[in-house]
């Protein structure tokens, strides 16, 4: 069993996050333990205790580093698009190619809580980025709209886009034949897209 002292703060952060990465690759986060995470790394859980806080704050940190790779791929999707409207049918795809990639990743970080404790100014920062970056492509489609009309739009917008998701990520669309989740998520769009355009 290694020592607190065989490897640096940062190095246990990385090992451990990295662990857990792995492990959400193939396995959903409530067959995760603090002890089994520790054990994976070669060190007892009040180590991870020690660097992390607790084990929630452990995972938390698991979430923000997927939330993170989402926001670099989101930022690629969007950057690659020629107009705003492109962009955001991109952005859209984005997340639901990421999630159906990634789906216990994903899954957690909307299933993590935190059990009654604020959450942490570094995480609420990630969330603003990802949601700022769906106002503001709103924001751009239709500049007649409120700031108050493209916060309300962009949650419509993200919530039928993260409910198109769930339900493709979980294969509970309960159709006969196939359903695409893009052609979903281009429906919901154009919907959208054409009631700001008349």
């Amino acid at each position: 069993m290694a020592r607190r002292n065989d490897h640096t703060r940062e190095e246990l952060v990385n090992m451990t996050l990295e662990q857990v990465k792995n492990f959400l690759n193939e396995h959903p986060h409530h067959e995760l333990s603090l002890r089994k995470v520790a054990g994976m790394i070669g060190y007892v859980p009040s180590t991870l205790v020690n660097v992390f806080g607790n084990y929630n704050l452990l995972l938390l940190h698991a979430v923000a580093q997927t939330l993170d790779e989402l926001f670099q791929q989101a930022e690629l999707c969007v950057r690659d698009s020629t107009t705003s409207q492109q962009a955001l049918r991109n952005l859209a795809f984005c997340y639901l190619d990421f999630a159906t990639a990634h789906p216990y990743r994903w899954q957690l970080i909307f299933q993590h809580t935190m059990n009654g404790e604020d959450l942490p100014e570094w995480q609420t920062d990630r969330i603003d980025n990802m949601t700022g970056m769906l106002e503001a492509l709103i924001g751009q489609i239709n500049d007649e709209m409120t700031d108050k009309e493209v916060l309300e739009a962009s949650r419509v917008i993200w919530a039928g886009v993260h409910g198109i998701t769930l339900l493709t990520v979980d294969d509970k669309l309960f159709t006969s034949t196939p359903v695409d989740g893009k052609a979903l998520i281009n429906n919901l769009l154009d919907t959208y897209l054409n009631s700001w355009h008349k």
